[in-house]
C-alpha cells in the first residue's frame, strides 16, 4: 500500500471519527448528569439528518437554514423526550431509565419511518466543488464542514461548561446530584438541559454527515452503537476522552478496512467496546474508582 493510499484511509477515519466523537459527546453529557446510559442518542443523530431534509424539500428553506431548523427541532425533541419519559420516573432508577431510553429509540425509529418514507434521501453538499487533492489523496470538501462543525460543537461545550452558570450547575450535578440539589441547583433542569445538548451534539453530526452517507430511519442504531463504544473507548463522563475515543475508533475502523476487508467494518465498533469492558472497563483516559455498598 502506498503512501498516498494510506492518507486516504486515515482522512476517511477522521471523517468518521469526528462523527463517532459527537455521538459520544452526547453519551457524555447525559451519563455525567444522570448516571445512566441514553440509548436513543443514535436517534438523535437520524433525526437531525432526516428534519433537515424535510425542512429543505417540503418547507423550501435554504440549505443551511435548513441545516440550523434540524438540529434546532432535534434539540427541542430531546428536551421534550426527558420531560415526557424520563422525568415522570421520579425514583431515578438507572436500570429504568435506561430500558425507556431503548423504547425511546424503537418509538422514534418509527415514528420517522413513517413521517418520512423509508427511503434513503440526502442533502446537497454544503460547498460545491472537485474534492481536495494533497499528497495523492482526495478530501471531500463536506468533510472540511464535518471537521469545522464537530470543532465548533467542542469548543462551544467546553465553554459552555467552563464559563457559564448553567455549565457550572451541570458540573456540580455530575460530581453529587443530591449535593447540588441542597445548594439550591435545579436538578431536574439541568437533566433536561443535557438531554438537549446531546440530541444537538448527535443532530450536528447527522446533519453534517448527510450528504457523503444518505440517511434514513434506521441509520441511528448502528452509529448509536459505535458513538457508545468511543465514549467507553475514551472513558465514559469524560468530554475530551468521548473526542480521542471517537477519533481513535474512526481510523481502526479505517485501517481495518485498509488491511483486513470492508467486510468487518460495522463489527470493529463491537470487537472494540467488548475489549475495553474486558481488559480497562474506565477506558483509555478514565480512572478506576471504587465504590463502598
Amino acid at each position: 500500500m502506498g503512501s498516498a493510499e494510506l492518507l486516504q484511509f486515515v482522512l476517511a477515519g477522521l471523517k468518521n471519527g469526528a462523527i463517532y466523537a459527537l455521538v459520544a459527546l452526547g453519551f457524555t453529557v447525559v451519563f455525567s448528569a444522570t448516571h445512566v446510559i441514553n440509548f436513543a442518542q443514535g436517534e438523535f443523530y437520524m433525526l437531525g439528518g432526516m428534519l433537515s431534509v424535510f425542512a429543505l424539500r417540503a418547507m423550501g428553506l435554504p440549505l443551511l437554514v435548513a441545516a440550523l431548523v434540524g438540529v434546532a427541532a432535534t434539540t427541542a425533541l430531546g428536551a421534550l423526550f426527558e420531560l415526557l419519559a424520563i422525568r415522570p420516573r421520579k425514583d431515578g432508577d438507572p436500570l429504568a431509565i435506561i430500558i425507556i431510553t431503548v423504547g425511546g429509540s424503537v418509538l422514534l425509529r418509527s415514528l420517522a419511518r413513517h413521517a418520512f418514507g423509508a427511503t434513503e434521501q440526502a442533502l446537497p453538499v454544503f460547498t460545491t466543488g472537485a474534492p481536495i487533492r494533497f499528497a495523492g489523496a482526495a478530501l471531500e470538501r463536506q468533510t472540511l464542514w464535518i471537521w469545522g462543525l464537530s470543532a465548533v460543537a467542542c469548543v462551544g461545550l467546553w465553554l459552555l461548561y467552563s464559563k457559564t452558570r448553567i455549565g457550572a450547575a451541570i458540573r456540580a450535578t455530575a460530581i453529587d446530584r443530591e449535593a447540588a440539589r441542597l445548594m439550591g441547583i435545579d436538578t431536574s433542569l439541568v437533566v433536561t438541559v443535557s438531554f438537549a445538548l446531546a440530541a444537538a451534539l448527535g443532530a450536528v453530526a447527522g446533519v453534517a454527515v448527510a450528504p457523503l452517507t444518505q440517511t434514513a430511519f434506521d441509520v441511528g442504531a448502528s452509529v448509536g452503537l459505535k458513538g457508545f463504544a468511543a465514549a467507553i473507548l475514551g472513558g465514559l463522563g469524560n468530554p475530551v476522552a468521548a473526542v480521542v475515543g471517537g477519533l481513535l475508533l474512526g481510523l481502526i475502523e479505517s485501517m481495518s478496512i485498509a488491511f483486513l476487508s470492508s467486510t468487518y467494518k460495522d463489527a470493529i465498533a463491537l470487537i472494540v467496546l467488548l475489549a475495553v469492558l474486558f481488559v480497562r472497563p474506565q477506558g483509555l483516559l478514565g480512572r478506576g474508582s471504587r465504590e463502598k455498598v
